[in-house]
């Protein structure tokens, strides 16, 4: 999923037309690094003129480097080029219901410093999530001896719905937040760019990006934590809706009239298969982060324990049920399952939540899909918050304050 800048060839000024292929180049080299000159003029269509030119724009800025070079037949070896992992860096964050989680890559998205904070489910107030966050901004500018101004731009993946407009507004029901000014209240520490989406988008944009969906056009990828949600994708881009809630894949009802969910609504998927509900239905041991608690009941189904093996062939029943649902709506080539919990649910349960979801889904629109678990952790939220501003960096915007301040002089 690269949701970015059309690469067709657009009329305009001169200026607009050097942008443009320097964009669509670095699109290209960034996903299929090292290659070629001669690489990159057929995949983007420029031509050999053009990249000569682009490129050598790019080294002298210090954005691309030379990394070897490869024979060709007959003729001169080729140089490869690559991205220059230490022109810039970003940040991505994951609020989640358990943790606030801050993570530090280099331009090729190698981590070069994280921070982590665990919250206690009490621990939701806005006050307490901006100073862990701003903290955790902190700690890996610090661990990873990087100057704020090498930072192109921070991603901030949190729960529920994000609002873009003239303030970017967070109304995160589950949480108690309403209308939070997220952007604004972190502005009393950082100046720092800030991105800020929906955590299950930044986990979908990972996974289409660098894990499971990379390549798929129609996809969903489905967060499994405390909470659910999901992230939507048609024809390579995130379908948002209206008014950017699309994706609340967690609170349509499952269960007419059935378990209360932390929504304020009975019967949704979330208070069947969200982490916090199926602890509940088993009984979790008090004190117990839900982490650990989730493991253990894992580990008593695995040793036969009739109460543990009964909530998960419950909980696999009813999120194949929803899987079922997505199906028949979206008809994707993949349903993606990640977050802490789906990852450690999966890992037991795929073959039943498939059975399932076959069962409950029309024939035709199951067989043209596949069911299979993340590729990249519990960290994909963070690390899909961190290519929020990689996006507008290989679109060509000035994002760090050392560009910004050259693009104001």
């Amino acid at each position: 999923m690269r949701e970015h800048v059309s690469s067709e060839r657009r009329r305009g000024t001169v200026r607009d037309l050097r942008r443009d292929n320097r964009s669509v180049l670095l699109w290209s080299l960034y996903f299929d690094q090292p290659c070629t000159r001669q690489e990159l003029s057929q995949a983007t269509g420029l031509s050999p003129a053009s990249v000569s030119n682009v490129v050598r724009e790019l080294i002298e800025e210090g954005v691309v480097a030379e990394a070897g070079a490869v024979d060709s037949d007959g003729g001169r070896p080729r140089v490869l080029l690559r991205m220059n992992r230490d022109y810039g860096y970003v940040i991505g964050v994951d609020v989640g219901e358990t943790r606030v989680r801050v993570e530090l890559f280099d331009l090729a998205m190698n981590e070069r410093a994280r921070a982590d904070y665990p919250l206690d489910p009490r621990e939701h107030g806005v006050t307490t999530i901006v100073e862990r966050i701003l903290e955790g901004l902190s700690a890996v500018l610090a661990d990873a001896d990087v100057d704020a101004s090498a930072v192109l731009g921070v991603g901030i993946g949190v729960p529920g719905v994000v609002e873009q407009g003239d303030e970017v507004l967070v109304h995160g029901q589950t949480y108690g937040w309403d209308a939070v000014p997220l952007e604004r209240l972190l502005r009393s520490g950082t100046d720092l760019p800030l991105h800020i989406d929906n955590g299950a988008n930044t986990m979908g944009r990972a996974e289409m990006w660098f894990g499971a969906g990379r390549g798929a056009q129609h996809a969903v990828v489905c967060l499994i934590g405390s909470g659910v949600g999901a992230s939507i994708i048609a024809h390579g881009r995130t379908h948002r809706g209206s008014t950017s809630s699309a994706g609340e894949w967690g609170h349509t009802t499952i269960v007419v009239g059935g378990r209360s969910c932390r929504c304020g609504a009975a019967g949704c998927l979330e208070a069947y298969v969200g982490a916090e509900a199926v602890l509940d239905r088993f009984g979790r041991t008090p004190g117990q982060d839900e982490e650990s608690a989730l493991a253990a009941l894992l580990d008593a189904a695995a040793r036969g324990e009739d109460d543990a093996t009964h909530v998960l062939d419950e909980t696999a029943l009813y999120l194949g049920v929803g899987l079922a649902d997505l199906i028949n709506l979206f008809n994707p080539e993949q349903i993606i399952l990640g977050g802490w919990a789906g990852l450690l649910l999966g890992e037991r349960l795929l073959p039943a939540i498939r059975d399932a979801a076959q069962q409950n889904s029309l024939k035709h629109a199951f067989s043209s899909t596949s069911i299979e678990l993340g590729r990249l952790g519990p960290e994909a939220v963070a690390l899909g918050a961190a290519t929020l501003p990689i996006e507008l960096f290989l679109n060509g915007a000035p994002l760090s304050l050392a560009d910004r301040r050259r693009s104001a002089g």
